[in-house]
């Protein structure tokens, strides 16, 4: 698993280049917020995590299979990503950030993307 990208994804990507395309400013991956949020929008209050529908079991998605070998180490593997996920989202709201999920899959196409990220700024009132 360590092969596995953590920064820079071609989805973390794909939300960059709306977000900029858009006139958003952002900084990644900030070490001094919970969790090292991939994308987060001070201005806006806004922290965005672009989620693997995989790694994280996106509900609904055929891409969060559960491997077929070592079912018992994948289980346990997934429910941890998801109770440190629920965390991170409470303690950076604790913070007074709003907390932003786009799932992998919803980054193929524009469309979808853009209206997730719509969504995602819904709170805020310019």
């Amino acid at each position: 698993m360590s092969a596995v990208k953590g920064k820079d994804t071609s989805p973390e990507v794909r939300v960059r280049k709306v977000l900029h395309a858009n006139g958003y400013r952002f900084r990644l991956h900030r070490k001094d917020l919970p969790g090292k949020p991939d994308i987060v929008l001070p201005k806006h209050n806004t922290c965005i995590f672009v989620h693997g529908c995989f790694w994280h079991q996106h509900p609904g998605c055929k891409r969060a299979t559960l491997p077929t070998t070592r079912r018992e180490f994948w289980t346990k593997k997934f429910q941890a990503n998801k109770k440190r996920d629920s965390q991170t989202k409470e303690q950076l709201e604790k913070l007074g950030w709003h907390v932003c999920v786009i799932w992998e899959c919803k980054t193929k196409s524009s469309e979808t993307l853009i209206s997730e990220l719509k969504a995602c700024f819904s709170h805020v009132s310019d």
